[in-house]
């Protein structure tokens, strides 16, 4: 086979690198090629919003598990991610929440204005396009099809949008408006009735089409590769052979779990970690692999309903409320916990279900937790399986904003408004009244939000893994473009931040 070489070599086409490499191959004179260890999406499911519960343990997830977690009643979590090109916008729940902008302090004051809300807030402008139209800070002609539902809604979510209302909690429009905290429908990555991953959005046939740009799926990442200080490229493995590709620049772009492990795998990491996974260390990069973030969400607080409740026409978890739990009216400054309600019966595994149509869920969680986990290598190779340990709730404050955001999702559950729609609450059920009821409830309901990141934190102390241009430093020719860059979890979920951190390097780098 003849050696590739290209200007960028994009590892990785899941959200961030599906926008990098669309973005970069606009210049038709710079070749780019893209890597992806899945294969193009083929599975119809995919793009039906409401199949997206079904989608884990098909061949295109990663099918991750983490460590035992001890304050979770010591149970191992599944974490579902996406092996695909489009990545986990793939598989999951389609809510576009771009966060709140106090959540972005953190990122300015470690990377600089460019990565604060108002930084970013072109590169969310470039990527989005709203179906409601034009509005202050909303994009409308970017890739991606942000649907704001208005008729789809279910009754039993506009019930508990009311009820939110109630206890004074504002209703806003969209929770993608600058504030967030408050009740509104779930804006949604759907056209048309159909999901539209990244994929979908910056990789349609014509961009694949460019002869600038080479897609090649199937290539697992192995290591990359040096020629002396400077990396010369990237070893894959494809259709169960080697395959070597060469670039003068790398943009890494595999994700929170991936990126650390391409590194570790590489060399770069933490000496003493690298050394118990037989692995010769080339740069001293501590932090790499740390750091690692995750929001929890309790699956959840259980309703049986009085009267059959409608199939929700969109995607099942039709409205996000933001709220300070110690406030309920407050409505500046960023949220510090979550609920969401959920047209149908929405519990963790090994906790009884009934059946679809009977009952309702309102899940809840904490934005912004401070427990802070770990991924580390157990071999030099992709098929040795990572150590992943996020210690959920192995903090204070997790531990007690969680029982606040309970406390919450039950005192919204129990409003007059929700009175045609509740019968009962089944979980955590009449009888879990302590803290030490509720505490014990969390830690056998609570489950991933699907959102890993921060495991190569951005910043410009000693510890950081990428400076402000996101360079890998210790190597001037490697970025890292994704999640794991995030060095504070913003209040919702992370994708709409993730396309906008790759937009705006993009546009750093040139980009037409």
């Amino acid at each position: 086979m003849a050696t590739l070489h290209f200007d960028v070599l994009v590892v990785g086409a899941g959200s961030a690198g599906s926008v990098v490499a669309a973005r970069l191959s606009e210049d038709p004179a710079r070749r780019v090629g893209l890597i992806e260890a899945g294969e193009m999406p083929s599975d119809p499911d995919i793009a039906d919003p409401l199949k997206w519960p079904q989608l884990p343990g098909r061949p295109y997830d990663w099918a991750y598990r983490t460590a035992p977690q001890p304050f979770t009643a010591g149970r191992i979590h599944e974490w579902p991610r996406g092996r695909i090109v489009g990545g986990s916008s793939c598989l999951h729940a389609m809510a576009h929440v771009r966060g709140h902008p106090d959540d972005f302090d953190a990122w300015a004051e470690a990377g600089g204005p460019r990565w604060s809300y108002r930084g970013l807030l072109p590169g969310f402008r470039r990527s989005e396009s709203f179906s409601a139209g034009p509005a202050p800070g909303r994009g409308v002609d970017g890739p991606l099809a942000v649907y704001v539902p208005d008729d789809e809604v279910s009754p039993v979510v506009r019930a508990y949008m009311a009820a939110g209302n109630a206890l004074g909690v504002p209703a806003i429009g969209d929770h993608n408006s600058d504030e967030i905290i408050g009740t509104a429908p779930n804006s949604l990555t759907i056209a048309d009735g159909r999901r539209v991953s990244l994929a979908d959005a910056y990789l349609p046939p014509a961009v694949r089409a460019r002869p600038n740009l080479a897609v090649l799926t199937g290539a697992m990442a192995e290591q990359i590769l040096f020629d002396g200080p400077t990396a010369s490229g990237v070893m894959t493995t494809r259709a169960g052979r080697p395959e070597t590709v060469h670039a003068d620049r790398i943009v890494v772009a595999t994700g929170a779990i991936e990126t650390p492990l391409l590194l570790m795998r590489s060399g770069i990491g933490d000496p003493a970690v690298l050394a118990d996974a037989a692995i010769r260390c080339r740069i001293d990069r501590r932090a790499v692999g740390a750091n690692l973030q995750d929001h929890l969400l309790v699956l959840g607080n259980l309703y049986r309903a009085r009267k059959p409740v409608p199939p929700s026409r969109l995607q099942h978890s039709e409205s996000l409320m933001y709220l300070h739990s110690d406030d309920l009216g407050r409505a500046d400054g960023a949220p510090d916990i979550v609920l969401a309600c959920v047209v149908a019966p929405s519990v963790a595994p090994g906790l009884p279900a009934p059946a679809y149509g009977s009952a309702y869920t309102i899940l809840c969680g904490v934005c912004h937790p401070t427990s802070r986990g770990r991924i580390t290598p157990t071999g030099p190779t992709s098929s040795d399986a990572p150590v992943i340990d996020p210690h959920y709730l192995e903090t204070d404050h997790d531990r007690s904003v969680f029982r606040a955001a309970l406390k919450t999702a039950r005192l919204v559950g129990g409003q007059p408004e929700l009175d045609a729609w509740r019968d009962s609450e089944l979980l955590p059920g009449p009888g879990a009244t302590s803290d030490e009821d509720l505490d014990a409830f969390i830690a056998k309901a609570a489950c991933t939000h699907h959102h890993p990141s921060g495991t190569c934190r951005l910043g410009r102390d000693g510890d950081a893994v990428v400076d402000p241009d996101l360079r890998l430093i210790g190597l001037d020719n490697v970025f890292i473009v994704d999640a794991s860059v995030i060095p504070a979890i913003p209040s919702g979920p992370i994708n709409a931040a993730v396309v906008a951190i790759a937009e705006t390097w993009s546009a750093a780098c040139g980009a037409s």
